[in-house]
């Protein structure tokens, strides 16, 4: 990482509030340049309290676009951080119709151009191509990383039309303990103490919602910008990672948006900012290859951007099982179109008896994190115990090949049971019979015949099942093999269905695999700068005597027959700002389940926040504590918050709610 400390323009930065027309005001921070010229501005909107929580990162982005020549603005959506207004569920039509007064707020100011761009990642990437959706005239280019165009099918809530046990739980637990958390005092004023009880009142799990939608309905249309894709007028810089949930959106896009207005990338990494350096690398100088960009559609630079092929991608070589990968070894391929005339189909047809799937319901337990950040314990371990929980089909390499986009599968599946499971992953086997998983896809069979109804399957009939897999760029050497492994559970990322444990009969006769294999050729004129940044924030990390939980424990009852994965999300434990803030953040997510009752499924949230000023003196802390179970007919979930100032509390409620199995 280069850290860059001079610039074109000198920079300079204000805190100030964003008027709505409702008179609510959202709170913001501008970085701009000192020139007498209006520039274009960059909008970063999130609701992850740029005063603290986000403030880290805003620092190694913000400046270094405001010196080079662009007020860059991030603004706490309303009700969080210290904006005003209440809270409510993400990517609410309040949530983009302020986005896009935030939008022609910055278009008007006299040091802007009139001309906007968005940018942001997760959360950040999603409201942008939203609000791009909504085509605010001054909004004319945006960058979203590792976001999603389908809020149902490619979301933290559900996969392939089943309940995401590990992420929808976990992420509404998040989020109840982040929408908890106080206004500052010292940038809110004194009513920080009213404002933050107006908005407890109003809150309300997010599970609540998430868990009545069980199906693509239209809470889940609103907002998918896959509904109507040519609703989106600002160009588009589509950036993932092949280890993000999300990098299917990236191919997406770059197939239904106009193609002189869209260009991907995909790269080898997680759920970040491709210029951070964390695992799985190599890292790129992606502030240098946005600001091409922003040059190009904000400025009119002749940048050379839109002469780089439609997709970029990183085909990954082969590499041993590991939790974490420092860099993985690889090449840059270009693409002119998706789908790409490089890349065609070949199908691997299952051979052998028909044999039946009953995994126990602890398989998935090495599945890794369904949201990898780069820490040591994000990625799937050696896929040995879970292949042999599964079905598994080989397919020998003579000859190497390049797999780039998703695979899919065609399964001939009999069983008793009117509800269930099924999941495919492709994993590279060595020659050692090690196996890393390369990719996976899921189907709730009550949708198999669309992810916007329910249809129960007739016991004992069969039928033949089709769907895709998570795309993938990765090369398979000789001597290797490809396996296909397709079990009945997979739990926590899917919660299991109730019945389920009858699995089902999978007959290979009419069963095959389709792999897109792409024509080995890579592209060496692709190439990125180093990565850079500016100056960093210089958080304080104090340290600590205490011994560091791990961050995935697997612990096995033997004689009930339970497995419990306890989870560390790692999201940054204690630091101390430069304005003095001490900012302490807890969790610990822990999924439980009898290897043969898909009814003891169990998730659990425990969280710990606290914010404190000694200067003032301030100290406030947020406790929530979240469960989900299950019966046959029900979710049954519990919600817990308990906030104080200082030692009073100031707000403690309990949510007891049971939710219909309609779909999961």
């Amino acid at each position: 990482m280069r850290i860059r400390t001079s610039f074109p323009y000198e920079t300079t930065h204000e805190d100030l509030r964003v008027p709505l027309p409702d008179g609510t005001k959202l709170y913001a921070r501008v970085w701009r340049p000192l020139t007498d010229e209006p520039v274009p501005a960059l909008l970063e909107y999130l609701p992850y309290r740029l005063t603290d929580w986000t403030a880290p990162r805003d620092w190694q982005r913000h400046p270094w676009y405001a010196g080079h020549g662009y007020a860059s603005v991030r603004v706490d959506i309303r009700g969080h951080g210290n904006s005003e207004g209440m809270p409510g569920d993400e990517y609410s039509a309040t949530e983009l119709a302020d986005g896009v007064e935030v939008v022609n707020w910055l278009a008007a100011q006299p040091w802007c151009s009139g001309k906007v761009g968005m940018f942001g990642i997760s959360w950040g990437g999603f409201n942008s191509l939203q609000i791009a959706a909504l085509a605010p005239e001054p909004l004319k280019a945006v960058v979203t990383v590792c976001s999603t165009d389908d809020r149902y099918d490619n979301d933290v809530h559900y996969m392939g039309g089943s309940v995401l046990a590990a992420d929808m739980h976990a992420w509404a637990a998040t989020m109840l303990a982040f929408v908890s958390r106080p206004p500052d005092p010292v940038y809110a004023g004194e009513v920080w103490h009213d404002l933050w009880v107006k908005r407890l009142e109003t809150v309300d799990p997010f599970l609540h919602t998430w868990l009545a939608h069980q199906t693509r309905d239209d809470h889940w249309r609103r907002g998918s910008v896959c509904e109507d894709y040519s609703a989106i007028r600002a160009a588009v810089l589509a950036v993932g990672g092949w280890h993000d949930p999300y990098r299917d959106t990236v191919l997406r896009l770059v197939e239904h948006l106009v193609a002189d207005r869209v260009r991907g990338i995909v790269g080898p990494w997680s759920h970040q900012y491709p210029d951070r350096g964390l695992p799985p690398g190599p890292a790129i100088g992606f502030l240098q290859e946005t600001l091409r960009w922003w040059d190009h559609w904000l400025k009119g630079t002749e940048t050379g951007i839109m002469s780089e092929p439609l997709l970029r991608s990183y085909v990954s070589d082969s590499h041993p099982p590991a939790t974490v990968y420092p860099t993985l070894p690889g090449r840059w391929v270009g693409d002119p179109a998706w789908p790409s005339p490089l890349v065609a189909p070949v199908t691997y047809v299952l051979k052998g008896e028909p044999v039946v799937v009953r995994s126990p319901q602890h398989t998935g337990v090495d599945a890794g994190r369904f949201f990898p950040f780069g820490n040591d314990a994000d990625l799937p371990p050696d896929q040995r115990d879970e292949d042999a929980k599964s079905a598994c089909f080989d397919f020998e390499v003579p000859e190497e090949i390049w797999v780039l986009g998703r695979p899919g599968v065609r399964l001939r599946l009999t069983t008793e049971a009117t509800r269930g499971q099924v999941v495919a992953r492709i994993c590279d086997v060595a020659p050692d019979g090690s196996s890393t998983l390369v990719t996976r896809g899921v189907l709730n069979l009550s949708a198999r015949h669309g992810r916007d109804q329910v249809v129960p399957w007739k016991p004992g009939s069969t039928e033949d099942v089709a769907f895709d897999l998570n795309a993938i760029g990765h090369a398979f050497p000789p001597g290797h093999r490809v396996r296909l492994a397709v079990s009945s559970a997979y739990w926590p990322w899917i919660w299991p269905q109730p019945g389920s444990e009858a699995g089902f009969t999978l007959t290979p006769s009419g069963s095959a695999l389709e792999l897109p294999l792409r024509a080995q050729e890579s592209d060496p004129s692709i190439s990125f700068d180093e990565p850079e940044q500016s100056e960093p924030m210089g958080v304080n990390f104090p340290a600590t005597l205490d011994e560091p939980r791990p961050e995935r424990l697997v612990v096995r009852d033997v004689a009930k027959g339970e497995w419990r994965l306890e989870v560390d999300p790692r999201y940054g434990g204690t630091r101390v700002y430069p304005d003095g803030l001490e900012f302490t953040e807890e969790a610990l997510d822990t999924y439980t389940i009898v290897e043969s009752d898909p009814l003891s499924a169990r998730a659990r949230s425990d969280w710990f926040v606290r914010l404190h000023r000694p200067d003032l003196p301030w100290n406030a802390s947020v406790e929530a504590h979240s469960e989900t179970t299950c019966d046959e007919a029900d979710f049954i979930t519990s919600n817990e918050v308990i906030c104080k100032d200082g030692d009073e509390v100031v707000f403690h409620r309990t949510w007891e709610k049971r939710i219909p199995r309609t779909a999961g």
